[in-house]
């Protein structure tokens, strides 16, 4: 493929099928029974594991699941969540050392006393790949849904994938052909989310009660144009209800059990 001529920005165009997919990205759950191949799987992930990586550490692996025995027990971990059943596949998404560590020993250490950023870079890796795994899928007309709940019990979750020590799964991927797709939740404002060299305005308090009042009429509107049950305060009523109290607050013990242990 020869390299395309140097234009002006001003003639280059503002849009491309990469940035179509991800304007028009949404969580889908309902999909045919229409298979999802092999190749096809193989083809997302070897497109997605050229993500970014920190130092080149590559510090993630997948399990691609397909058994309904092995799915059958992930689903109460993810609070029985039907699509983790019903996906053709299932993908998780791990923080992966094992690779790491080996070399380490090859040269005489160890991960033993490694600190925070060790475990950190590792899961930023793996949603690197994830994220990438799905617009690449999204590409080929598969629709999906990233399912976080599988960290509800990583110690769980380990067992039923088998993950050894110094693995976790940092989230796993329902994945299949379409079958309803719903319409996309609105986005807060724009310009509220961006700022210029340094960070803007928006530690104003009245601002930022500006920018929530406005979220929570969106979503609130979103969800009654759906027939879905919610609250004027739509947004900052779910998320006070969600997180006011320290979400899956065994976690941090259930990744050092994992070889997480990371200070």
């Amino acid at each position: 493929m020869q390299d395309q001529p140097h234009r002006p920005e001003t003639e280059r165009p503002l849009t491309s099928e990469t940035i179509q997919v991800l304007q028009n990205r949404v969580s889908v759950r309902s999909y045919t029974d229409e298979p999802v191949s092999e190749a096809t799987v193989d083809a997302v992930l070897k497109a997605a594991f050229r993500a970014p990586t920190s130092s080149n550490i590559q510090a993630y692996s997948v399990v691609a699941v397909r058994d309904p025995d092995v799915r059958a027990e992930l689903a109460p971990v993810t609070g029985n969540q039907r699509h983790v059943l019903e996906a053709p596949v299932f993908l998780a998404f791990c923080a992966d050392l094992t690779r790491i560590e080996a070399a380490l020993t090859r040269n005489g250490h160890d991960l033993d006393d490694n600190n925070f950023e060790m475990g950190l870079v590792a899961t930023v890796d793996a949603a690197l790949v994830g994220m990438s795994a799905y617009l690449a899928a999204d590409s080929l007309g598969l629709k999906g849904v990233m399912i976080g709940a599988v960290r509800n019990d990583a110690l769980a979750t380990a067992r039923i994938l088998g993950l050894p020590r110094r693995v976790y799964c940092v989230f796993g991927m329902c994945l299949g052909w379409p079958d309803d797709v719903p319409p996309q939740k609105p986005r807060m404002d724009f310009a509220r989310m961006v700022h210029r060299d340094q960070y803007g305005r928006l530690g104003d308090d009245r601002e930022i009660d500006t920018a929530l009042a406005d979220y929570d009429a969106a979503l609130a509107a979103h969800y009654a144009d759906l027939g879905k049950p919610t609250t004027p305060d739509s947004w900052t009523h779910d998320v006070d209800n969600k997180f006011h109290a320290r979400p899956r607050d065994e976690l941090r013990q259930q990744l050092a059990a994992l070889g997480f242990d990371f200070k």
